[in-house]
């Protein structure tokens, strides 16, 4: 697939969302001197813009003496860069007016809000130790177990990679039909997505961690390891968005079911921007714009979009919703209005909303994670607290539901995990995640609250 004609941090900035207990917070590697951040939070001289059908891009670049960097696949979705001296917001602004763009943005930088954060995560635990945590009887997961464990499907994690040498997750990596990975590293852009750095890297072993709960929660699925963060858990969004849509449709050919059929996102920003809003409602094959103007996703260069989608009905997205404990900043893409995606928030052992946990009208469920065991490099087990360990639960659980249901659109399995969510303490807004509920079709219990 077509790959950026710059290094990838050369735009806006993405972290792993792990609480304060993952130690992610740290302050990541530097961007390289041509893709330092301006004083006004933009990433110098970048534009992304979407382009109507019947445009001459070159023609429209060469108006706005722009330089093209990239194009998104074969959509007229653009990333471009502002002449030396040239004015981003004056460009932006003039493109947005012209009939001939659909929008225009800046590239600007962005960090998840658990940047403020920076407390070591803890090593330890076993394989047992995580088999018996309290997460899966707060799920109900054997029960679920008993009647649906993710076989055939593939579940996708965006994020710093994966140790594929770790015992504990020896045989669950998905396969092409030769043997192989079937995975990819967007980082290197090579097709090795293992973990790099080490542990004085902040976001070393982030993805590790999430792919062992996915485990834990869909113990038959097959995990699709997508590297898009750096050790220092830091990512940028073009790169994010074609690895999103790489992971629903690896071979680029949308009559074949070869991609994810649900997708992790345990990373987010806290400024919205129309590219991820795409590729999430891509992604998932939602039918909700959230009332902004006409995307044109039938029109040309969308046709591969439109085909998987009619031919598969879209992936399942599970996104964290961050760790400020409050309603703002919201965190994207969590915060997108994208049908078949769900924010996730985390919950604790007492059945209450994680005190680091953002709530709010837009997050949409909660899952266990407060001090979640899983997986870490060097074989190795750690405990970890987050929305970042509560969206790969969520979707262990989305797994459970596809494979019952595989005929099901994505926003149908998002309504059955919403629609048989349980009850949390001290909250009436917010529920968590119910897998046996959801897999059984059945009312969980009340909670006992202390």
């Amino acid at each position: 697939m077509p790959r950026p004609l710059t290094p990838p941090r050369a735009t806006f900035l993405v972290r792993a969302s792990a609480a304060a207990a993952l130690g992610l917070a740290a302050a990541g590697a530097s961007l390289p001197a041509a893709a330092q951040p301006r004083p006004d939070g933009t990433v110098a001289q970048e534009v992304i813009l979407q382009s109507r059908p019947g445009v001459s891009i070159d023609g429209l670049a060469a108006a706005y003496g722009l330089t093209l960097v990239d194009q998104f696949g074969s959509r007229p979705i653009w990333r471009a860069r502002v002449a030396d001296g040239g004015s981003v917001e004056a460009v932006v602004q003039a493109l947005t007016a012209d009939a001939r763009v659909v929008y225009a943005e800046p590239h600007v930088e962005h960090q998840a809000p658990e940047s403020r954060h920076n407390v070591v995560w803890a090593i330890g635990g076993s394989q047992a130790e995580w088999a018996a945590q309290w997460a899966g009887p707060a799920m109900r997961l054997e029960r679920a177990h008993r009647r649906a464990t993710g076989a055939g499907v593939t579940v996708a994690f965006l994020d710093t990679g994966a140790d594929l040498d770790h015992t504990a997750l020896a045989g669950r990596w998905a396969r092409r039909a030769d043997g192989s990975l079937l995975g990819r590293d967007f980082v290197d852009d090579d097709a090795d997505p293992r973990e790099a750095g080490s542990r004085a890297d902040p976001g070393y072993g982030h993805g590790t961690h999430v792919a062992g709960l996915i485990a834990l929660a869909a113990p038959a699925a097959r995990l699709m390891p997508v590297r898009v963060l750096e050790p220092s858990g830091q990512g940028n969004a073009w790169v994010l968005a074609e690895a999103l849509l790489w992971a629903v449709d690896p071979d680029g050919d949308p009559r074949t079911a070869d991609g994810a059929g649900v997708v992790n996102l345990s990373l987010g920003t806290t400024r919205p921007t129309r590219l991820l809003d795409q590729a999430v409602e891509l992604a998932t094959c939602s039918d909700d714009d959230d009332d902004e103007p006409d995307d044109g996703y039938d029109g040309p260069g969308f046709e591969a979009d439109a085909q998987r989608c009619d031919a598969q009905g879209g992936a399942v997205v599970l996104a964290s919703a961050g760790n400020d404990g409050a309603t703002k900043p919201r965190v994207y893409p969590a915060a997108e209005a994208a049908e078949g995606k769900l924010a996730v928030a985390a919950s604790t052992r007492k059945r209450r909303l994680a005190s680091f946990s953002n709530r709010g009208a837009w997050v949409e469920v909660a899952a266990p994670g407060d001090r979640i065991m899983s997986t870490v490099p060097g074989d190795a087990w750690g405990v970890w607290s987050g929305t970042s360990m509560a969206a790969p639960l969520a979707a262990g659980v989305a797994a459970l539901v596809r494979q019952t249901v595989p005929d099901w659109k994505a926003v149908d399995v998002t309504k059955r995990l919403i629609d048989r969510s349980a009850a949390l303490c001290g909250t009436v807004a917010l529920r968590q995640i119910d897998a046996a509920g959801a897999v059984w079709d059945e009312q969980p219990p009340p909670p006992v609250c202390r």
